[in-house]
Formats: structure tokens, sequence, C-alpha cells
């Protein structure tokens, strides 16, 4: 017969309300013809870069191929006047990648447009969940 006093204590329940709650992405993109210039996946990668200091690890932590992260980038080059990203050598690390003014602007500036347009749509946004279904 188990022991009561070995039992483990009761878990919180998992609200279902907060799990299956509405979440409000906004998914900017700038395009030059049919190539989107600059997108959500650019500017993660971006900020995954300057968290991680290289491609690789960026690459790595966003569970894509080194590959594709630098297509990604190439392209975000060639479509911005100036490079997002570049690489620096040497030191006790042996190199890596970093942010250029022109990276840090353009993740800086996205992000801010995702934040104005979220407060600016605010009551919309929240009449819009209230005509979701309760799970």
């Amino acid at each position: 017969m188990p022991d009561p006093a070995a039992r483990k204590a009761p878990q919180p329940a998992t609200s279902q309300a907060s799990e299956y709650a509405p979440e409000v992405r906004f998914r900017l993109r700038l395009t030059q013809g049919a190539r989107i210039a600059v997108g959500p996946g650019r500017i993660e990668l971006l900020e995954a870069v300057r968290e991680a200091g290289s491609i690789t690890a960026a690459a790595r932590g966003l569970g894509m191929s080194y590959r594709r992260a630098w297509m990604l980038l190439d392209d975000l080059n060639r479509c911005l006047r100036a490079p997002v990203v570049e690489s620096v050598h040497g030191g006790a690390q042996g190199g890596g990648s970093r942010l250029t003014d022109t990276g840090l602007e353009l993740v800086r500036l996205y992000r801010h447009i995702e934040q104005t347009a979220q407060r600016a749509c605010g009551e919309d946004i929240e009449a819009l969940k209230g005509l979701l279904a309760r799970p």
C-alpha cells in the first residue's frame, strides 16, 4: 500500500483558456517586385545573429542550415543600399559576424513599426478577438 505522505502535491491545472488565448502577430513584408526584401523571418535571423555573434550559431538556434541563413542574409544585403551583417575577424572567439549600423537600424525600425501598429489597432484587435469562439 503506498504511503499517503509520499504522494506528490497536486499540480495546478493548466488553464485551457490561457493555452488557447488568441495571439496577434503582425507580419510586415516589404517587397521589391516578386522578391521579399524585408520580412519577419529575416528580421528574426538578424536578431539571432546579433545575439549569437555568428551566422552559424544563429542558424542553429533557428533550426535552419547555415546555407539557408547565408542565402537569406545575402539576398537581404542585395535588396538594401548597405550590408546588414559584417564579418568579424580574429579575437579570442576566432571571429564571427555582427550587425552593421544598417542592420541594427533595420531591426529597430521593423520592431518599432510592429509596436506602433499594435498600439494603433488595439481597440480593433480586441473587437476582433471578441468574435472568436471560446475553446
